[in-house]
């Protein structure tokens, strides 16, 4: 591989997204030109910022023919694009296929004609499966995925790391907890508020309520990936990206009822998971990214209550 303009614009898939946005941001605050590519099937174009380094495109990452120009001179690719909702991947198996593995590689062949030297993505922590150990290290095996949005992304981190390998690329794989923030669309928050919408007097809550995770704010989650970026230097480097802290969705339903009011009754549909494919108990290790000196601003508690003062915020207007 040739060696790129490292000064050159940088591409974000799934850039228009709450996470993907976030980035932008952060980019252009370094004083760097932000390639967007978005098929804005959960993403909003009124996430991005305004600015004259940020030029945006819709495509779909499937189709090469439709952005590969834009990968000319690119220093790095941040590949954040993929189907958000594990429950759709589920009812359809076609839609991680396409859009996670596939369009993961189609991105990757893409890179590599275009000499790109530096992909950074973001995974999941869902690649674990159920883990026995907690908190889970990157190293922990053997990865067993309990859904088909696990899969794909466990798959593109295989493909990444082959790629890395093959054609001297440097990759960062990043294992998100929970991310949230403003601008998500999906998730417990968003859920849990539609359901109260549309039945005020009764909040339906899957599983058990004993269902255990970390919560991370996509400020850290961004943070995180930035300082990692710049100092992580291996070939393959791999990260996981949470809070050191557990919530449970029993503690956050009551969080969500006393925040609306408090008159919902909470009623548990029973059973230790939310839904096929969910993994009902999860925390990271952090340490590979405290070694770097990183460490998230706000617990899982309290990026929860952030994120739900923020949404609520956002229904009074």
């Amino acid at each position: 591989m040739t060696s790129a303009d490292p000064t050159g614009p940088f591409l974000v898939t799934g850039g228009a997204g709450a996470i993907g946005s976030q980035l932008v941001r952060a980019l252009i605050e370094r004083g760097r030109d932000v390639r967007v590519i978005d098929n804005l099937s959960s993403g909003s174009r009124s996430f991005l910022p305004t600015s004259p380094r940020v030029s945006f495109s819709a495509a779909d990452l499937r189709r090469p023919a439709e952005y590969e120009p834009l990968l000319r001179g690119v220093s790095q690719v941040w590949h954040l694009a993929a189907n958000p909702d594990i429950r759709k991947g589920t009812a359809d198996p076609t839609v991680d296929l396409e859009n996670g593995t596939l369009a993961t590689f189609h991105l990757l062949e893409a890179v590599r004609r275009n000499d790109v030297p530096h992909v950074l993505y973001s995974s999941s922590s869902v690649v674990y499966g159920q883990a026995t150990v907690f908190p889970t290290p990157e190293g922990y095996g053997p990865l067993c995925p309990e859904s088909l949005y696990a899969a794909s992304k466990l798959a593109s981190e295989a493909l990444l790391s082959a790629y890395a390998h093959s054609y001297g690329i440097r990759v960062h794989l990043f294992r998100f907890a929970n991310i949230i923030g403003p601008g998500m669309g999906h998730g417990i928050l968003p859920d849990f508020l539609a359901k109260l919408r549309k039945e005020p007097t009764r909040l339906e809550v899957l599983g058990d309520g004993r269902q255990a995770k970390s919560y991370l704010r996509t400020e850290d989650c961004v943070g995180g990936m930035l300082l990692a970026g710049d100092r992580a230097r291996e070939r393959v480097n791999i990260f996981n990206l949470g809070a050191a802290d557990q919530i449970t969705v029993r503690e956050i339903a009551q969080k969500v009822v006393a925040a609306t009011g408090g008159h919902a009754r909470v009623d548990y549909t029973g059973g230790s998971r939310g839904w096929t494919g969910d993994v009902p108990v999860q925390l990271l290790s952090i340490e590979r990214m405290r070694a770097l000196g990183w460490a998230p601003r706000w617990t899982s508690a309290e990026a929860i209550d952030k994120t739900l003062a923020e949404l609520l915020a956002v229904e009074s207007h």
